[in-house]
């Protein structure tokens, strides 16, 4: 039987995509949206079974204040974040908000799927080997290397980075080519070297590696330059 939801991301395209993978998978989607000041009355005006939130900084003060409101208001509605591992404080922050679940944000959609059904009956969804990682780094913290939106920033030319940013808009070959003033073959070949140096195999999963490491939020129109390096 199929769950009756809501889901909420960080960023829209990764909302209505995830949306559109349960809605496949047989599950009843009743909202998909970013969150904003009305979230959380989103989901109360929709009263789901569970509510999906994912959220690219978990540990951020006051990430959670959706959840927090839902299980106060409606205590019946099951919260399962989709998070960044390792993020113990992240972790340890959706449980504290009243979350029933973390599900890596690299997950499956199965293991979503399966969350989703342990959240709806009551029961603890997350995995031991993410508590056991989450527990290892709280007692055992290491220094945090440079953070992965700076690795993809140096990876990428500027205008490779210009045409994620376009693809993570949603743009299709023919409007990344009208927008660059590029021949549509170039911009072709501009997004198969995006996807071959982030090592992903399709558009969506390269819009979602960039909103997930932050770097949607980190480039911002005009800093950098359109017409740079095309290499």
């Amino acid at each position: 039987m199929g769950v009756r939801l809501v889901v909420i991301d960080d960023h829209r395209l990764l909302a209505e995509a995830l949306a559109s993978a349960l809605k496949l998978r047989g599950h009843r989607v009743l909202a998909a949206a970013s969150p904003a000041a009305g979230a959380a009355d989103l989901v109360l005006s929709r009263s789901p079974e569970v509510c999906l939130i994912g959220t690219s900084s978990p540990a951020d003060p006051g990430v959670f204040e959706t959840v927090s409101r839902v299980k106060r208001e409606r205590p019946a509605v099951a919260v399962v974040v989709l998070g960044p591992v390792p993020c113990p404080r992240g972790i340890a922050a959706a449980f504290a908000a009243g979350a029933s679940g973390y599900v890596r944000q690299d997950e499956r959609i199965e293991g979503v799927e399966r969350a989703m059904v342990k959240a709806r009956a009551g029961e603890v969804a997350v995995s031991p080997q993410l508590l056991q990682s989450a527990f290892a780094e709280l007692l055992n913290p290491v220094e945090e290397p440079d953070d992965e939106g700076s690795r993809l920033l140096q990876m990428l030319t500027p205008r490779e980075i210009e045409v994620l940013m376009r693809v993570a808009e949603g743009e299709d070959t023919r409007l990344i080519a009208a927008g660059m003033s590029i021949a549509p073959s170039t911009a072709r070949t501009h997004v198969q070297r995006v996807l071959m140096k982030l090592g992903v195999g399709s558009r969506l999963e390269a819009a979602a590696l960039a909103a997930r490491t932050g770097l949607l939020d980190r480039v911002t129109a005009g800093s950098f330059p359109s017409g740079g390096s095309a290499s």
